[in-house]
């Protein structure tokens, strides 16, 4: 089993930058492909971002796109996701998570497991 860690978040004003860094347990990582989610308070988590286990391609949310990056480093089985252009509903707690199913798509959170616990992102207008 892997075991996810979440940092990197903060409380930072519209317009500014965040990235966050979901660290792994296990070499085994590197055969993950690998989620962002976002929840924010009252809402239902959402999908954000994803790459696949080899880090060759990635997709977004439409809210994130153009402004978000995820990326991987296997040699040190960690994920991150660059936050450019903050906006205040960008406001919520960011998970990371392995993708353990291939059922149905990448942004169906239900695909996943090994969630990490989560880090706050703030964003004030």
């Amino acid at each position: 089993q892997v075991q996810l860690v979440e940092s990197g978040g903060g409380v930072v004003q519209a317009g500014d930058s965040l990235r966050l860094s979901c660290a792994a347990s296990r070499r085994t990582f590197s055969g993950y492909s690998m989620g962002w989610f976002r929840q924010a308070p009252g809402k239902e988590r959402e999908f954000v971002a994803y790459v696949t286990y080899a880090g060759e391609r990635t997709y977004y949310a439409d809210s994130v796109k153009g402004r978000f990056t995820i990326s991987r480093d296997n040699a040190k089985t960690t994920v991150y996701l660059q936050m450019n252009s903050l906006k205040p509903e960008d406001t919520a707690v960011y998970y990371c998570a392995t993708r353990i199913m291939y059922s149905t798509t990448w942004s169906d959170e239900q695909e996943y497991g090994n969630w990490g616990q989560g880090t706050q992102v703030t964003v004030s207008s």
